[in-house]
């Protein structure tokens, strides 16, 4: 019965431990790719093609 608990406890915990570590790497990966900041990011550079349309149009105001 020693020798059981001990390799349950020195082989299969760690890799018990190791498997959700992976796994909670892969689901926090995932959910930052649809993260807001890629929204803004998008918005960001929606702004920026506005004004330079307007600049090249000479309605910018300057």
């Amino acid at each position: 019965m020693g020798q059981a608990s001990f390799w349950v406890i020195s082989i299969i915990g760690p890799a018990i431990l190791l498997i959700v570590l992976i796994w909670l790497v892969i689901r926090v990966r995932s959910d930052r790719k649809a993260s807001p900041r890629s929204e803004t990011k998008q918005g960001t550079r929606e702004l920026y093609a506005e004004e330079e349309e307007r600049r090249r149009e000479g309605t910018d105001e300057l």
